[in-house]
């Protein structure tokens, strides 16, 4: 599409592409139509030149670009002008060629053709990503789908938060009843980011699910990570391994059991306010075969809250480069996060203002037990 006032260069230029059959020509003499024109047309390329009556042509590049549906579109100025400062007006405003008219023919459509066809190449990236995006959007309802309902009894409390990253990651949580008052919980964080991670993770939870190790005590938090990491070996996975934290409670005492395979440590937070982290000593589980997980005890009182988390809330990056650490998140969990009356909305909206979007570089997951 071409956008010239003088109607002797609308016909050159029409001369100039009609040697080409596969282009498709358009002239616009009236520069106060030039953006409504390339929004219906949607044209490939646009070339313009700047000094029109009635607008100024550098100001008309800005109107492309602020408009969403000729915002991409590359943008060939073809002017009379020659001055440097000129040119680089043109290129800050959004141009992405230059042209002083008119130049030989070959050259014009040697232009024609590079702007044209990267232009086709990038909209086929864009629609390539969109469809990529909405079948990780789909997994991510997928996986939270999966994800259990909260238990709001008299003696126990458990909600979940998961906010899938932009990517889609591995993480899962559940919890469930074992039966005689135990209770299952869990958390579990894939390496890797993609539909392959998600699945994964939806595969370990199953197997985490009662009835899923019929053959083991799903009581003995030891046991089932000793068998997961049998389980799931990362040579039959793709390479894939996991990070995990599974415990038993149980209701009428507040026993719990767990262990851990390489995750960030649980944080116990006592009814007084004092806090512990319940370490996760084991490694991750499918980097190697024949490890033996352990299991470790603490006693959870009435009034006591227990959060598990993955490290998407932990390792976020900040706009200076930099990336938020463990020990930072620890600080603001002890000083403030776990001193409010939600603690995990509180983590969200801090770290959601740290990192200056609501879009987490990675999936992140918090269950919050409270008895």
């Amino acid at each position: 599409m071409l956008v010239d006032d003088q109607a002797m260069i609308g016909e050159a230029m029409r001369r100039v592409c009609a040697t080409q059959p596969d282009f498709d020509y358009h002239f616009c003499q009236d520069p106060t139509k030039a953006v409504a024109m390339a929004c219906q047309l949607a044209p490939t390329v646009i070339l313009q030149d700047l000094v029109m009556p009635g607008i100024d042509g550098l100001d008309l590049v800005l109107e492309y670009r602020r408009e969403e549906q000729t915002r991409l579109i590359p943008l060939v100025v073809l002017s009379s002008k020659e001055e440097g400062i000129t040119k680089a007006e043109a290129f800050a405003r959004g141009a992405n060629d230059y042209m002083v008219k008119l130049p030989d023919p070959l050259e014009i459509i040697a232009r024609l053709r590079y702007h044209s066809r990267g232009y086709r190449a990038l909209l086929e990236r864009n629609a390539a990503y969109r469809h990529i995006k909405e079948e990780l959007d789909r997994a991510g309802e997928y996986v939270r789908s999966l994800l259990p309902e909260p238990i709001r009894d008299a003696d126990l409390r458990v909600r979940g938060a998961f906010i899938p990253s932009a990517q889609l990651g591995g993480d899962f949580f559940g919890w469930h009843d074992l039966g005689d008052g135990f209770v299952a919980l869990y958390l579990i964080d894939v390496c890797g980011h993609g539909v392959g991670p998600a699945l994964l993770s939806v595969s370990v939870s199953r197997a985490l699910s009662a009835g899923g190790y019929a053959t083991i005590d799903l009581r003995s938090p030891a046991t089932v990570l000793t068998k997961l990491n049998d389980a799931f070996p990362m040579s039959a996975n793709h390479g894939m391994y996991f990070t995990g934290w599974y415990g038993v409670l149980q209701r009428a005492t507040g026993r719990l059991d767990y262990a851990g395979a390489g995750h960030p440590p649980a944080i116990l937070v006592r009814a007084s306010g004092e806090w512990t982290e319940l370490e996760s000593q084991g490694a991750p589980v499918g980097i190697a075969a024949g490890i033996e997980y352990e299991t470790a005890t603490v006693t959870m009182e009435q009034g006591d809250r227990l959060f598990i988390y993955s490290d998407g809330i932990v390792e976020i990056p900040l706009p200076d480069g930099s990336v938020w650490s463990h020990s930072e998140f620890r600080a603001f969990a002890q000083t403030d996060a776990l001193k409010c009356s939600d603690p995990v909305a509180r983590m969200l909206e801090f770290t959601r203002g740290l990192q200056g979007t609501d879009q987490y570089d990675d999936d992140v997951s918090i269950v919050e037990v409270g008895r």
